[in-house]
């Protein structure tokens, strides 16, 4: 998870850095004014977590309602497919959401820099920090991470940022994390949200 979570915050600050002297301002005129009034008409968003899919796998996908060109909420669904393969503390995850978006002007709706929060139901498998030896018919070690799984629910808050061009096609930078509650004493205390999503607005 953790390098999961380093490589997430190099590429971020990649991007951020690439974008900085981007105009913000979308002037519509007569030929774009077609596809601004079809984009103001699509109210959904399905998006799948890249970085996670790439470096897991990881499959995280996430389904956003346009409710108005500020307020937008939604459902995530989290599948380690790697099981105990990657240092991936969730194994499964079910993340309701909601988002307030402060970019001026909102001409397509539900873009550019907004604040999310989100409540989390987990299962994973934590990483106890030792191993355990044993020895095989023909006498080699091996040493395997020992594990515990747990069962938690968590809450808290993301900021991010995302593009969107005339076609509908959604580009999404995400980061956060909250307060983990429940669970054992293996449960971590933290979790993480997050990552380069791309998808589509209907």
């Amino acid at each position: 998870m953790k390098k999961i979570a380093l490589i997430f915050a190099l590429l971020t600050a990649g991007c951020i850095t690439a974008n900085a002297q981007i105009d913000s301002v979308y002037v519509v005129n007569s030929g774009s004014s077609s596809a601004h009034n079809s984009l103001i008409a699509k109210k959904h968003e399905l998006k799948i977590g890249a970085i996670k899919l790439l470096a897991g796998p990881i499959l995280d996908i996430s389904y956003e309602r346009i409710h108005s060109e500020s307020f937008t909420y939604g459902i995530s669904l989290l599948g380690n497919l790697a099981g105990n393969d990657n240092y991936y503390d969730e194994d499964f995850s079910v993340t309701p959401f909601a988002r307030m978006y402060f970019t001026e002007p909102k001409y397509y709706g539900a873009k550019g820099f907004f604040v999310e929060g989100f409540a989390k139901f987990i299962t994973g498998s934590a990483y106890i920090g030792y191993t355990e030896e044993y020895v095989d018919n023909n006498g080699n070690y091996f040493y395997m991470d020992k594990r515990d799984n747990y069962t938690a629910g968590a809450a808290g808050i993301a900021l991010g940022w995302k593009w969107i061009n005339k076609a509908g096609f959604v580009f999404e930078i995400l980061a956060g994390g909250g307060r983990n509650f429940g669970g054992n004493s293996y449960t971590p205390d933290a979790t993480f949200r997050g990552d380069f999503n791309l998808g589509y607005r209907f």
